[in-house]
């Protein structure tokens, strides 16, 4: 959420709102920017700059339109300036603290939020830029602080309300979330979002069938609807083979800006650079097509580099694929359920296969492997991640997380049933969650050569 509002007074100036002589001008760059019209909106700043020099308003519009043209560096050093000539100014701290949540930068931007959040404690746009910049930077702590202040300015806000809930689950902080979503239920009845809201946190907390009720209401309110299908099957107890296409959009759509800083840096994943390595120490000279299902940002392209050959990128997510192109190295993209994709590829076309942080997504592998050994070329080699089930339970698990957990021995056997000639399998943490280890093992399958 940005802050759209533009101040009446110039706050770096001492002047009554009727003598502002650039505030039409600030407007109608503001309008210019929000239009894509940058070269105009460059010459309406500059004329303003010409009869009010140093005004902090005309900084941050000159951030706002460097960071719509790409220049993110100009960018920066003009919110900076904005902030120079006024450091007390709302606006323009909030605007320079989004602009670097949208860089990732979130240590500042973070720092640089609290400061306007304690300069206006009671403006509502500053709250909900606040809370977006908490939510960037996965700082769900601080998200819930600034929530509940929200509830306090404005009781019962219902969007309010509903992030409140989703933050206090994702801490398992469940009985307050549901104490939210049954409120909110109960002044709206059909209100989807808070039924699926209450029926995730029931399954999170351990109560599968207090949530049969809810599941049953969404269903009747959206019959066919697969996402509340998913849900009535594990609120009746039972493990669906696969996730929802639908359910996978939306979590990697609505993640995909922020993707690789709370992936690699946050969780400290590694896995792209440790099968990248893989890859490269059995091609030294890139000569190969790579199909790169899950391909999310582009981790792996990254680590691969370019390639003599086609690096193919597969994914449901639009929003991850528009930034693993940023990285130029993949060849072509598919937005598809892979494991449609793979049901639609000919026989023997890649030396490489990849499903990093995949398959805990889409869940059965009984068909995926197998496919997968049809795709490769004699002697290519399938490289896949999985999250690790319990020997001594079944083959697949659903966690509380939502995501799917293998059994080691049954991936083996699952690859060893499909004609891989060689299956080596590597034990590792495949990320850190809260601080926490999460156990996994790296699949190396390789096809027989022909």
């Amino acid at each position: 959420m940005s802050c759209h509002h533009l101040p009446t007074t110039m706050n770096t100036r001492t002047a009554p709102p009727s003598s502002d002589p650039i505030r039409k001008h600030l407007e109608t760059a503001r309008t210019q920017i929000g239009n894509g019209e940058l070269r105009e909106a460059a010459q309406t700043l500059n004329t303003a700059q010409r009869i009010w020099p140093g005004d902090a308003r005309i900084y941050m519009l000159a951030g706002l339109m460097a960071e719509k043209s790409g220049n993110l560096k100009g960018a920066l050093e003009a919110m900076r300036k904005s902030v120079a000539a006024a450091p007390d100014w709302g606006p323009g701290l909030l605007e320079l603290a989004l602009l670097l949540a949208r860089q990732n930068q979130f240590k500042e931007a973070v720092e640089t939020a609290e400061k306007v959040a304690a300069l206006e404690p009671k403006n509502l746009m500053v709250l909900a830029g606040v809370v977006d910049i908490a939510h960037r930077a996965g700082h769900k702590e601080m998200a819930i602080k600034h929530l509940r202040r929200g509830l306090v300015l404005v009781p019962g806000d219902l969007q309010l309300s509903q992030l409140l809930a989703q933050d206090l689950s994702a801490l398992n902080q469940h009985e307050e979330a549901l104490q939210l979503w049954t409120a909110l239920i109960e002044a709206n009845p059909k209100n989807e979002p808070a039924l699926l809201g209450r029926v995730k946190t029931l399954l999170a907390a351990g109560k599968p069938a207090k949530a049969v009720a809810d599941t049953t209401t969404l269903l009747a309110l959206a019959p066919g609807d697969s996402v509340y299908a998913y849900y009535n099957a594990l609120a009746h107890g039972i493990t669906p083979a696969h996730q929802p296409v639908e359910l996978n959009r939306q979590l990697f759509d609505g993640m995909a800006e922020v993707y690789d800083q709370h992936t690699v840096r946050g969780l400290r994943y590694q896995l792209p650079k440790i099968v990248g390595d893989k890859i490269l120490a059995r091609y030294p000279e890139k000569r190969l097509n790579v199909l790169d299902l899950g391909c999310g940002t582009g981790l792996l392209g990254v680590c691969l580099g370019r390639i003599d050959g086609f690096l193919i990128g597969v994914d449901v997510s639009t929003k991850m694929i528009e930034q693993a192109a940023r990285h130029n190295v993949y060849d072509r993209f598919h937005t598809v359920n892979l494991l449609e994709a793979l049901e639609a590829t000919p026989a023997a076309l890649y030396e490489v296969i990849t499903a990093l942080d995949v398959f805990i997504y889409t869940g059965d592998l009984g068909q995926t492997i197998p496919n997968a050994h049809r795709i490769l070329l004699p002697a290519g080699d399938l490289y896949f991640s999985c999250e690790t089930a319990p020997e001594d339970g079944p083959d697949l698990v659903l966690q509380p997380n939502g995501r799917y957990a293998h059994k080691r021995s049954h991936v083996h056997a699952l690859c060893r049933q499909a004609g891989f000639e060689s299956v080596e399998i590597e034990d590792l943490v495949l990320r850190y969650e809260a601080g926490e280890p999460v156990q996994g093992f790296v699949v190396t399958a390789r096809k027989a050569a022909a």
